[in-house]
């Protein structure tokens, strides 16, 4: 059976909208705590996992903002289709200059429908900050791009975010993945999708050695279970941090394709990994199965759902 994977509002670089059928595959059937995600990002897998409470966090405030914006109702798809239509009909008229208007705006009022505007007309849906968190990513260099058919699009995207989280018990916070790990109770399943080492991350999200010790210390002492995403190895090199860390617990491996990146080159095929503190029963293949450090698994197909 072919799983049908909701798409989030919010577009970045990593989103795991392809990777959902085979995270989920893993989640434990007992489950019945909180779903927490110290890296909450565009919310792709938690929006899909679906489950009754979640703690969903993130350094980035302009995420949590974004989507603390849909819980409360101030975010609708009524406001957003009159706020795109608007700044849709201006970019067509002026182009590129009115989506430098609008980045000018947001670096400086912080609106979350103006992020919406710059992560759906930016170049390849990519998020990046400076050093002084202004967001720099360039026009993507269509005008029309807030054309009907996408903008529908993204209101249908808002309203199934809406509808699931008006159901469900989600709450947002901005904090450090530190203070979130330290929250969860052993009843939790922690999901992280922490930045990846060695690829380039923005601002609100930088990465390095240090931090990826300190995020296998404190899962390897979390009583509870957790799983993280992490890549492998690519076609020109291997993640010594799986090799040299991660390998004490359980990993499992797949191939994927990012299709959004800066550059061309940097859209190759990537081996994925997930890595869990418990033994991960997958119930989406028959032929999964429980993994050690090289464990290579074929290709699954799936099917996104705008």
């Amino acid at each position: 059976m072919i799983m049908k994977v909701g798409v989030p509002p919010i577009k970045s670089q990593g989103i795991k909208t392809k990777l959902v059928p085979w995270i989920q595959s893993i989640v434990p059937s007992d489950f019945d705590g909180a779903w927490i995600e110290p890296f909450m990002g565009t919310g792709a897998v938690a929006f899909n996992v679906a489950p009754r409470r979640a703690i969903l966090c993130d350094t980035n405030p302009h995420l949590v903002n974004f989507y603390s914006g849909v819980a409360s109702g101030e975010i609708t798809p009524e406001v957003v289709k009159e706020f795109l239509d608007r700044e849709g009909k201006i970019l067509l008229s002026k182009g590129e200059d009115h989506y430098y208007l609008v980045r000018d705006r947001f670096n400086s009022e912080h609106s979350p429908l103006d992020f919406l505007f710059l992560n759906r007309a930016g170049f390849n849906g990519m998020i990046r900050f400076n050093r002084k968190g202004g967001f720099n990513i360039p026009f993507c260099r269509k005008p029309q791009r807030f054309a009907q058919s996408y903008t529908t699009k993204i209101i249908n995207q808002v309203s199934w975010v809406s509808k699931l989280i008006k159901m469900k018990e989600f709450t947002f916070k901005c904090q450090d993945f530190n203070k979130t790990i330290e929250e969860a109770t052993p009843t939790d399943i922690i999901y992280c999708d922490p930045p990846y080492i060695g690829r380039h991350v923005d601002y609100y999200n930088g990465w390095d050695d240090s931090h990826e010790r300190k995020l296998f210390n404190k899962l390897s002492d979390f009583k509870g279970r957790f799983i993280l995403s992490t890549w492998h190895h690519n076609d020109y090199r291997e993640n010594e941090y799986v090799k040299n860390l991660w390998s004490e617990h359980s990993v499992l491996t797949r191939e994927h394709f990012y299709h959004v990146g800066g550059k061309e080159e940097n859209r190759n095929p990537v081996m994925e990994a997930l890595v869990t503190n418990f033994i991960a029963t997958s119930t989406e293949r028959r032929k999964e199965s429980q993994a050690q450090y090289m464990l290579l698994e074929p290709a699954a197909k799936y099917c996104t759902v705008a």
